[in-house]
């Protein structure tokens, strides 16, 4: 008897799907080293708060947490991370690569989702024109041979937060 092992991928809301090169000037790691280091809680939070389409007091802990770290000695080096995170995900765009990946792929995505690494570093005009996750979502399903879209209405950018149910039922169906 032969077992043949599948593969597959899930990806959620993923950064990526868009490429920001086109949009948002590039930013050096110093001042987004900067920006991290003195970012305040209320700005952290409302930064968070842009995930969620409707905001619950359980979501608070990620706001505890960043709190947390920043009274912290590693303080300095994790907001050094986050701004080379930020340019790897700004320099590296995985975007014009997705026809390459032939594994079956689910995309959950939140209909809801707006997330710009980087907007606010451009106009909210520019802004307003990125992020568009509904459509980015249809476009990388489309880019990925035989790819699944599954589409959560009132949903942001962390839809296994946001509508659990949902989110486990399109992966176990996508892994049956």
């Amino acid at each position: 008897m032969t077992h043949l092992l599948s593969r597959r991928a899930i990806l959620e809301n993923p950064i990526g799907l868009e490429d920001y090169r086109f949009a948002i000037p590039p930013q050096t790691v110093e001042t987004l080293y900067q920006n991290e280091i003195n970012q305040t809680p209320e700005a952290y939070r409302q930064f968070v708060r842009r995930y969620f389409v409707e905001w619950k007091p359980e979501y608070e802990r990620f706001v505890e947490v960043r709190a947390r770290i920043a009274l912290g000695g590693e303080f300095p080096r994790w907001a050094r991370v986050s701004a080379l995170t930020y340019q790897m995900i700004y320099q590296q765009p995985v975007r014009h690569e997705f026809n390459l990946i032939r594994t079956p792929t689910l995309f959950i995505i939140g209909q809801e989702d707006r997330t710009v690494v980087g907007g606010n570093y451009v106009s909210e005009e520019v802004r307003r024109t990125l992020g568009q996750y509904p459509q980015l979502g249809k476009q990388a399903a489309r880019d990925i041979p035989g790819s699944k879209l599954v589409e959560l209405q009132r949903v942001g950018h962390i839809p296994h937060l946001e509508a659990t149910k949902e989110f486990h039922r399109a992966v176990q169906d996508f892994l049956r």
